[in-house]
């Protein structure tokens, strides 16, 4: 039974939890079409348990009611209520097949989205990073933001280095080197993140890992109709609303459907500028459409389009710690556009899992920063106003074959990836209409791919993962110098393996060891002679220790152990002119511990626990000399979390509270002493209400119940970090209100 449903989660991408461990007997064979309810009760019959619908695309496998006897017996008053489980098959995509997180040989968070989650458009990448040991961001806000895990971290500062972390929707790559687009959850089934080092599966860009986003596909059988609408109001700030619809319109009963997600919100603004109040306020539009086509024989094909437009109409630092205002000064506003195309033709029959991909992504990001103080040296009389635009597009195109074949699992594929960059800043003046292009960066990086996958049973607990991605890398680049404007070309192939022993003594505990690396291909930089000079590329490998469990009465622990070596670390660093460039920093040197647990502690009540400590420091410098208490930036030196959930009936209707704390200990800016800054020591909390009554769930938070102003992100403004020192103080108390109605 516990396979059989495994296989059924697998095929349909639908989440099955149950009340603890399923018992080992057979079931029902099953053959043709059906439903999830269906299909899960012909599974159970004569078993003792049915399902029972939870979530649009989640179920829950309880035991069926025993018939009361003839003379029921008093309640025990002593007897403790029993536990509820929570955990069941929790399916994994990210590693190109699908695979329970319960038999995953690797670190792995995955993050289910509720009704609170899904449907709030103002939920976004830092909800999810407050759920998960070991991914710590940037703190410029919204779009602006870099997004790190597991101590991987090279700058705080964005500029032209790719990505550490790969940013995925679905089967494409949305990101290549651009910050995180701060992708609203709308409709988003889960995320997965993947830690460590996945580049035998995702190639360059995948030195820290991989953060997936999983969206709901078109249903081709039931319509649905959801709305939602919230309000929220920030204390010292203005007020803030959010409104989402998502609609499911079978077209053809069972062969095409047709799914549409439109959102969007005014977000509320807590930082005065002057005479300016709430200066940092925003906005956020967003709309993805999705058609899924069963083409017959097993294939479906599903067509997906994309867009999401944010603006920020100013910065959100201050010059003063413990404060939410500055002097007056320009308005510093932010732009971040992203539209997204894809294409997927895939089949699953037979245990074969085939799987062509195509997907297309452009994405324009805009920073204005306030140039009246700190760019006088770049000549241009009068300096007003500096304005940094990056123009990113990514090619994305996959072919994939999975499939077990006797005990062995494996996977073979070719991939292709075009990634665009252009940046460009340019210094206007105060008055008048003079200005000055300060650099003008244009990259093109192509990469091609043969990947596989395989793992073999050495015996029946014992399993060994090989995986492996042969590559070729060509970056062309162009560039302003003293001399003209010089190009140049870069080339690498190479390979990137990973291995994994995982040993599983009795269901429920997997034990496993992984080696995992990924490489980053070299940028270039101008020489003092004003000459293009290549950059070594990174080279990151990681050796990690892991525990898995699932306990008694429905809960789950996981132990982590890392210990990883970066080589040729590229760092995008802010120079003395103000100019963001790359520079090969020297070797770093990353250990980390993490540890979560989740478990239900009594009848309706669970707890969620999770903490991380991450020693990450630059060991030697480009030069080869041996460094002392250099940290990398931003990753915080260790976090704590914790949760305590309630499930209670309240009348007809069902409801459940939640208070969230997390604490995320103290992190610099940089490695660079003359710009370096402590900040971080932050504690983060959080108190939900939701009640549902039939179609309707109505939903009430709060957030910095504390108030604190605590230090986020020690910088803003590039032109004045050197002579002015920025904090960015948490947002303050916010309480928000909002309602869903299915129909």
């Amino acid at each position: 039974m516990p396979e059989a449903i495994a296989d059924l989660s697998r095929e349909t991408g639908v989440s099955i939890g149950s009340e603890g461990s399923l018992p080992h007997r057979r079931t029902p064979a099953i053959h043709g079409r059906y439903d999830i309810g269906e299909a899960l009760e012909r599974l159970l019959t004569g078993s003792g348990y049915i399902a029972r619908r939870v979530g649009a695309s989640a179920w829950r496998i309880v035991r069926a009611p025993a018939p009361p006897p003839p003379h029921p017996a008093p309640p025990d008053p002593v007897a403790p209520p029993a536990a509820e489980g929570t955990w069941g098959t929790i399916i994994v995509t990210a590693v190109k097949r699908s695979q329970p997180l319960s038999d995953l040989p690797m670190a792995a968070s995955v993050v289910m989205l509720d009704n609170s989650l899904a449907h709030g458009a103002a939920s976004g990448s830092g909800r999810i990073a407050s759920e998960i040991e070991g991914l710590a961001m940037t703190g410029l806000g919204p779009g602006r933001n870099r997004m790190f895990l597991r101590g991987v971290a090279d700058s705080a500062f964005s500029g032209e280095s790719q990505s550490t972390v790969a940013v995925l929707l679905d089967e494409a790559r949305l990101t290549y080197a651009a910050p995180d687009p701060d992708l609203r959850l709308i409709d988003m089934e889960r995320v997965e993140v993947l830690k460590g080092p996945q580049g035998s599966l995702y190639g360059t860009g995948a030195l820290g890992g991989i953060y997936h986003l999983v969206t709901h596909s078109a249903n081709l059988v039931d319509p649905s109709l959801a709305v939602s609408l919230g309000g929220e109001v920030v204390n010292g700030g203005n007020a803030g609303f959010s409104t989402s619809a998502i609609a499911n319109v079978p077209v053809l009963q069972e062969r095409v459907g047709l799914r549409l997600v439109g959102y969007g919100s005014k977000e509320p603004g807590w930082i005065d500028s002057g005479s300016r109040k709430n200066d940092n306020s925003g906005r956020v539009l967003g709309a993805r459409a999705g058609l899924g086509i069963d083409a017959g024989d097993g294939w479906r094909l599903d067509l997906t389009g994309l867009g999401q437009w944010s603006q920020s109409h100013d910065s959100r630092y201050t010059y003063q710690r413990h404060t939410l205002s500055r002097p007056e000064q320009r308005a510093e506003p932010h732009d971040n556009d992203l539209r997204h195309v894809a294409a997927r033709l895939g089949r699953e029959v037979g245990g074969l899992d085939i799987n062509l991909s195509s997907a297309m992504t452009w994405h324009d990001v805009t920073d204005h920063f306030d140039a009246t103080i700190g760019a006088d040296n770049f000549g241009l009389p009068h300096p007003g106003e500096l304005v940094d635009q990056h123009h990113y597009r990514v090619w994305d195109t996959e072919a994939r074959v999975s499939a077990r074949t006797g005990a062995i699992d494996w996977l073979i594929g070719l991939s292709h990836i075009e990634a665009r960059q252009d940046l460009i800043s340019t210094l206007y003046a105060a008055h008048g209409p003079d200005s000055l292009v300060t650099d003008d960066d244009r990259r093109k990086t192509r990469e091609s791919a043969l990947f596989g996958d395989v793992a073999v049973p050495l015996t029946g607990r014992l399993r060994f993962n090989l995986g492996a991605r042969l590559f070729r890398s060509i970056i062309d680049e162009s560039r302003p110098a003293a001399i003209g404007r010089i190009t140049g070309r870069a080339t690498r192939s190479g390979v990137t393996p990973s291995a994994a022993l995982s040993w599983r003594p009795h269901r429920g505990r997997l034990i496993f060891l992984r080696y995992g690396s990924a490489i980053r291909q070299g940028g270039t930089d101008v020489s003092s002679d004003g000459l293009l000079d290549r950059l070594h590329g990174d080279e990151l490998s990681t050796i990690e220790l892991g525990w898995r469990e699932e306990l008694a009465g429905g809960g789950r622990a996981e132990l982590g152990l890392s210990y990883a070596r970066w080589k040729n670390l590229q760092s995008d660093r802010l120079k003395a002119d103000s100019e963001i460039e790359t520079e090969n920093a020297g070797n770093a040197r990353i250990m980390s511990l993490e540890a979560s647990l989740e478990q239900p502690i009594a009848h309706g009540w669970r707890l969620s626990a999770g903490g991380a400590f991450t020693s990450a420091n630059l060991i030697r410098n480009e030069l080869g000399y041996h460094l002392k208490d250099t940290r990398l930036p931003v990753v915080p030196r260790f976090t704590l979390r914790g949760a305590l959930r309630h499930d209670f009936a309240l009348g007809q209707a069902d409801g459940w509270a939640s208070l969230q704390l997390r604490y995320n200990g103290p992190a610099r800016l940089s490695f660079d002493p003359t710009l370096d800054r402590r900040m971080g020591e932050v504690l983060e909390s959080r108190l939900e209400f939701h009640v549902t009554s039939g179609a309707t769930e109505l939903s009430l938070v709060a957030e910095n119940l504390l108030n604190r102003q605590s230090d986020s992100f020690a910088y803003g403004n590039p032109l004045r970090l050197a002579t002015m020192p920025q904090y960015t103080p948490q947002e303050p108390r916010s309480v928000s209100l909002s309602v869903l109605q299915r129909f």
